[in-house]
């Protein structure tokens, strides 16, 4: 992070726990490994707990800096305001004094001010006087989700870095090989397909030619995503032919390690898209209906894909194309995302040959 000591008072003799209460969605919880970063650098020995959903908890194993997670499944559609009771209780027992709140929510603040931690930080937001007490404002001016969320681990007043840590997943090598092991994959170069977002407006089409032209380049194809992809899973594998291996499931963990495992991975704008870049895995992420630079990792990636014809609606940020012809998506070919991705394996194996 490209500040100094002093602007984000660094301060080693504090050792209390601290907590977030961060974004679920699993690209936003990844990004959130920023602000953990952040947090370390300003208090290098106070561990650092994340709240998580059970969906996102296995991503908790490979984060640095990251003590445990406390997997906490509060439904979406009401208050339950006895969970939230139990909640704070398990919190209170492990003696937060710091919480830091990412969603504007009034709900997401609820368990922490029952638990009585000292220090509730968030955004205004929801009304929420009397939950959160270390209130943020100018939360509008920030222009990126990034920047909303890393703000809240700096001091109150401290200038924004010009650049914020990156996000880390990582990955003993040693889990890698079992995962392999254990799903019959070899240790040639592969290419892990991450078809699956939320809306259908930022889902790349292309997907099952994309692995065809990959699979006669030699290479073997990965398609990974959760219960909702395997029909595209099956789709691509139909049309990609036997180097296709549809490694779709329930546990996101077998995602993490495919996207470990995969030379390169090719994704919509989407979680996978986000974890792939924090494994350091070569990611092609497809651009259409959504904005790069709000959207794209701060890790960079391999390679950015947006169609080359001009298509005036783009970026519309919506979920469902309004406009029904989806041209941001369906003039990206299938033969620039294949070639891409084969010169992208090629510099990775030039780069471990020297």
């Amino acid at each position: 992070m490209n500040t100094n000591s002093a602007e984000i008072g660094v301060d080693a003799a504090e050792t209390s726990p601290i907590l977030i209460v961060p974004y679920m969605w699993i690209g936003d919880f990844v990004r959130g490994h920023t602000v953990v970063r952040v947090l370390k650098e300003r208090w290098p020995n106070r561990p650092v707990d994340l709240l998580v959903t059970s969906l996102c908890a296995p991503l908790v194993d490979y984060m640095p800096g990251v003590r445990t997670g406390i997997v906490w499944d509060l439904p979406r559609s009401r208050l339950a305001l006895a969970q939230q009771w139990r909640l704070a209780a398990l919190l209170r027992e492990r003696g937060y004094q710091t919480c830091l709140i990412m969603p504007r929510t009034w709900k997401s603040a609820i368990a922490p001010a029952l638990a009585g931690i000292p220090e509730r930080v968030g955004f205004v937001g929801e009304f929420r006087f009397g939950l959160v007490n270390h209130w943020r404002w100018g939360e509008k001016a920030l222009p990126r989700l990034i920047d909303k969320k890393a703000a809240l681990a700096l001091p109150e007043g401290a200038p924004r870095p010009s650049e914020w840590p990156v996000p880390q997943l990582r990955v003993p090598a040693e889990e890698v090989e079992r995962w392999r092991h254990a799903n019959g994959v070899g240790a040639g170069p592969a290419v892990a397909l991450a078809p699956g977002s939320v809306g259908s407006g930022k889902r790349w089409p292309y997907y099952g030619e994309a692995a065809s032209l990959l699979a006669a380049q030699g290479l073997d194809v990965w398609v990974v995503g959760g219960p909702g992809e395997k029909a595209l899973a099956e789709q691509i594998v139909a049309a990609g032919g036997p180097k296709v291996r549809d490694l779709t499931g329930t546990d996101l963990r077998n995602g993490v390690l495919a996207l470990a495992a995969a030379g390169a991975a090719i994704s919509n704008d989407s979680g996978l898209m986000h974890v792939a870049a924090a494994l350091d895995t070569p990611t092609l992420g497809i651009f259409g209906p959504t904005s790069p630079y709000h959207w794209a990792p701060l890790n960079g990636l391999a390679a950015t894909i947006q169609t080359k014809t001009e298509v005036p609606c783009q970026p519309c940020h919506r979920p469902v194309c309004r406009m029904k012809h989806h041209r941001c998506m369906r003039d990206i070919p299938a033969t620039e995302v294949a070639d891409i991705a084969g010169r992208v394996l090629a510099e990775v194996s030039a780069r471990a040959a020297r």
